[in-house]
């Protein structure tokens, strides 16, 4: 499966910067009173798919990749912050119970998911500040 690693990595790329565009568009449609919009079934379900798109691919790169993936604990740290970045994004769009906390973790898994953009650029679990300093 070693031979369609370039392709599977597109995909994967594709799908993180899809999903990442989708939450980007559906928080800010909260935050500018439009919940109905971000919320509406066919943007979730189009949510859904890129993100079991996303999952897909990651788990192919994981299965073709080799185990040594763990040693340096970059890919460690984007699996953590996934879940940090799930869990702000459900407070963002649905579960805050005021403006304020939606806009607050809206903010947070922003940065959140730009901080695991440059984690996974930089392979590295300093990130862009890894890179910061490196330079």
């Amino acid at each position: 499966m070693i031979e369609f690693y370039p392709q599977i990595k597109w995909v994967h790329v594709a799908a993180v910067m899809a999903s990442g565009l989708l939450f980007a568009l559906r928080g800010l449609l909260v935050q500018f009173g439009q919940p109905g919009w971000a919320l509406a079934a066919p943007v979730r379900y189009l949510s859904y798919a890129i993100d079991t798109t996303l999952l897909t691919a990651a788990l192919m790169l994981l299965t073709i990749l080799p185990g040594a993936l763990f040693a340096n604990g970059w890919l460690t740290a984007k699996i953590v912050l996934l879940v940090a970045y799930v869990a702000l994004g459900m407070f963002a769009l649905r579960r805050g119970r005021s403006a304020r906390v939606r806009t607050a973790c809206y903010v947070a898994a922003v940065a959140t998911f730009a901080f695991m953009y440059s984690i996974a650029r930089a392979h590295h679990p300093g990130g862009v500040f890894w890179l910061l300093a490196a330079a």
